[in-house]
């Protein structure tokens, strides 16, 4: 796909002396020598290019619509990268508004489609600034740990290339010409299918850490491998991801177990020792487990599945299968305590969710799904003809139903209650009266209560 993308890069002269990386001279790639043209962007970013551009401003499609184009794949959507300031932007479209506190960014709407508008930035300035850059110095600011907390200082174009994150995301497509700019080797990493970050990696990681995590994003979406020099560092910094909030990371998490690939991410995170900066209780839970590890891997296959096929899905159902070998311990020890085993589930979920919150900010219409999955773990095996009729027909049956399904499939529980719940579904109301009439009873547990017994009188 590339060799057809990149039409006759080879036998061109202009390739002939390629620039090293970060030399601020970009490396061409014009409209003859590859395959993108204007049918393949958005008719919403073709628009504000074009009035971007007549209102005299130099403004390219970059990042992700570039890098996925080249790679033969259909770009989510597409950012726009430009020498206008917000305020400028915001000027020229009515239909558009600013957002952001650490980058200003400005969303343009035409009907659904959003598009989003960046400045060039400017190289981040040091420690070493003068007295004459303290205006830069107000607009940029790093943590102690070198994470940028603020970064509205606007730049050039050039500029603007050395400041983003992977040399596959520095890619700029005009619409004037069709030429591609690459100023950090982009086009040698997309060949060699090698995920690069630009400038020094560990800088880098320090001033967002969350790179590291869109690292084994790009590795596990474009079946890419890390370049070494980026890929260690993540060892010794994964723990900075501390320090980032917890609601964007839960963002992170989505885009990692939701865009179709979380099967191939899940062993990255792994292997680059960053899961357990997203679920530690789960990393905790997988030693020397190997069911609680199939049962990850068989709903992260399900999952890309159900995403292939323009299925829905809900992180709720992953939250809960990451969570339920965590929840399923701390049952165990409430039962010891004398707790019922719904009453022990209810408290043990709910402690595992507080815990895991720290971590990543769930909304509370996750949670709530999450829960409901784990009780009806224990409501399902009762079956009885009325029980069962108004389990089936509750909103979470069938989340629950496919959870029972995976426990099976993982070899935690026996095999058999599953298919009974297939045949239920599957049966007229006559044949399920008879299965549930069928069906083995379960006892129900109750919390041992301590009885408050009168004392015994005096013996004489």
């Amino acid at each position: 796909m590339l060799k057809r993308l990149f039409k006759r890069r080879d036998k061109s002269p202009a390739d002939s002396s390629r620039p090293k990386k970060n030399s601020g001279q970009p490396t061409l790639l014009s409209a003859s020598q590859h395959a993108l043209n204007l049918a393949d962007i958005s008719p919403g970013a073709i628009k504000v290019l074009k009035r971007l551009n007549e209102a005299g401003y130099k403004a390219y499609i970059v990042g992700g619509g570039v890098r996925d184009l080249l790679l033969g794949a259909k770009p989510k959507d597409f950012d726009i990268a430009t020498d206008a300031h917000p305020e400028q932007i915001r000027a020229l479209f009515k239909n558009s508004r600013i957002i952001g506190r650490r980058f200003r960014l400005v969303h343009v709407m035409f009907g659904r489609e959003m598009t989003e508008v960046a400045t060039f930035r400017a190289k981040l300035e040091d420690d070493n600034l003068t007295k004459n850059s303290t205006d830069k110095l107000d607009q940029q600011r790093l943590s102690q740990h070198g994470q940028i907390l603020r970064d509205n200082t606007f730049g050039s174009i050039e500029e603007d290339a050395q400041r983003r994150d992977f040399t596959i995301n520095a890619l700029y497509f005009g619409i004037d010409d069709q030429n591609i700019f690459d100023y950090c080797t982009g086009f040698d990493d997309l060949h060699t299918k090698t995920i690069r970050l630009i400038g020094v990696p560990t800088e880098r990681y320090k001033e967002d850490p969350v790179r590291m995590l869109r690292a084994v994003r790009f590795a596990a979406k474009l079946d890419f491998s890390i370049a070494p020099d980026c890929a260690q560092p993540i060892f010794e910094l994964g723990e900075l991801l501390e320090n980032i909030p917890p609601a964007r990371l839960f963002e992170e998490n989505l885009k990692l177990f939701l865009g179709g690939y979380a099967a191939k991410a899940f062993p990255l995170l792994q292997e680059y020792q960053l899961l357990q900066q997203l679920f530690p209780l789960t990393v905790t839970s997988l030693t020397n487990n190997p069911i609680a590890q199939n049962l990850i891997d068989q709903a992260l296959i399900n999952t890309d599945i159900r995403i292939a096929s323009r299925k829905p899905v809900t992180p709720a159902f992953l939250i809960a299968v990451f969570l339920w070998h965590p929840v399923k311990t701390r049952q165990q020890e409430l039962l010891g305590h004398g707790l019922s085993p719904m009453a022990a589930m209810q408290k043990a979920g709910q402690e595992i969710l507080q815990q895991q919150r720290q971590r990543l900010s769930i909304p509370k219409r996750f949670t709530q799904v999450v829960k409901e999955i784990w009780d009806y773990q224990l409501r399902l095996p009762m079956r009885s003809a009325k029980r069962a009729e108004l389990l089936v027909e509750q909103p979470r049956f069938r989340a629950a139903y496919d959870f029972l399904l995976l426990r099976e499939q993982s070899a935690e529980i026996e095999p058999g209650l599953g298919q009974w719940w297939t045949d239920y579904q599957e049966s007229d109301l006559e044949k399920r009266h008879q299965m549930a009439v069928a069906a083995p009873r379960t006892k129900k547990h109750r919390s041992r209560k301590k009885r408050n017994r009168k004392p015994r009188p005096p013996q004489d």
